[in-house]
C-alpha cells in the first residue's frame, strides 16, 4: 500500500516537475522569438548634406616650346621667352615666390615629311621645353592672368597655358561637417517615414558614407577625385555628402 503511494507521489512530482519545465522553456523561447523579431525591424534611409564653398587658392601651369637647328640655339630661345614669361607674371601682380620653374628640357624636333607618299618622320633641329608652376592665393590675378595670356600668344611668343585649378584646403572639415549634417537628415526621413505607423526610430544599427562631392554651382561634373566629384574648374562650388543608415524601429 505504501508502495503505491510511494509511485503515484514520484509520478505526481514528476508531472509537476515536467509542467514547470515546459512553461520555463515556453517563456524563454518566447523571449528569444520577441527579441528575433523585434532584432528585424529596422529602416534603411539615406540621408543628403550640401553647401556653398569657395575655393582660397589656385594652381596655374604655364609651357613654353622653342625650336632651333641646333642645342645651343634652342636653349637660347628659351632664356629669352622666359624672361618674357617672368616679366607678364610680374606686370599681373603674381611675385617671383608664387612660381617655380622645372629644370629645362631638351629633345630632338620631328617634322612629317613624305617619301615617296610615304609619311616619315625627320628630325630637324631641336625643342627647348620650359613648364612654369604658379600657386597663389589671389585667386582673382590669377584669373585675370589667364585671360592676358592671350596678348603673348598674338605677340608670337610661345606659351601655352591650362586652365587655373581653383582649390580648397580644408576639404576634411567641410566634409566632416556634412557627414554630422546628413546624418540629421537621414534622421528626419526615417522619423517622417515611421511617423503614419505608430512607431518610432531607435537607435542607429549601421552607416556608411557615399562619396564625397565638389561640384560647380552648375552641377557639371569635370574631375573625379577625393573619392567622388572635385570640380577644380570654379572658384564657387557646392558641397556635397551622402549618407546611408540603418535605424531599428521601436
Amino acid at each position: 500500500m505504501n508502495e503505491r503511494r510511494n509511485y503515484t507521489s514520484a509520478i505526481l512530482g514528476l508531472g509537476l516537475l515536467l509542467a514547470i519545465g515546459m512553461a520555463a522553456a515556453a517563456f524563454i523561447l518566447g523571449v528569444q522569438a520577441k527579441k528575433a523579431v523585434s532584432g528585424q525591424q529596422s529602416i534603411t534611409v539615406k540621408g543628403l548634406a550640401e553647401k556653398p564653398i569657395q575655393a582660397d587658392s589656385a594652381e596655374w601651369q604655364i609651357d613654353i616650346v622653342v625650336t632651333d637647328a641646333t642645342q645651343a640655339g634652342a636653349l637660347k630661345k628659351l632664356a629669352l621667352e622666359q624672361n618674357v614669361v617672368e616679366a607678364f607674371l610680374k606686370e599681373q601682380g603674381l611675385e617671383a615666390s608664387t612660381w617655380v620653374a622645372d629644370v629645362e628640357q631638351l629633345l630632338p624636333h620631328y617634322e612629317e615629311v613624305f617619301v615617296k607618299d610615304i609619311p616619315r618622320q625627320v628630325q630637324n633641329g631641336y625643342d627647348a621645353i620650359q613648364t612654369i608652376h604658379v600657386t597663389t592665393n589671389d585667386l582673382v590675378k590669377i584669373t585675370a592672368a589667364n585671360k592676358a595670356l592671350l596678348q603673348l600668344r598674338i605677340d608670337n611668343h610661345p606659351v601655352t597655358a591650362r586652365s587655373p585649378n581653383y582649390l580648397v584646403s580644408n576639404l576634411e572639415e567641410i566634409k566632416m561637417s556634412l557627414i554630422a549634417d546628413a546624418t540629421k537628415n537621414a534622421r528626419m526621413r526615417a522619423t517622417e517615414f515611421v511617423k503614419q505607423d505608430g512607431v518610432k526610430v531607435g537607435v542607429m544599427k549601421s552607416a556608411s558614407q557615399g562619396a564625397f562631392y565638389i561640384l560647380p554651382v552648375s552641377g557639371q561634373v569635370s574631375d573625379d577625385s577625393y573619392g567622388g566629384t572635385y570640380d577644380k574648374s570654379t572658384i564657387d562650388k557646392t558641397a556635397r555628402v551622402v549618407v546611408t543608415i540603418v535605424y531599428n524601429i521601436d
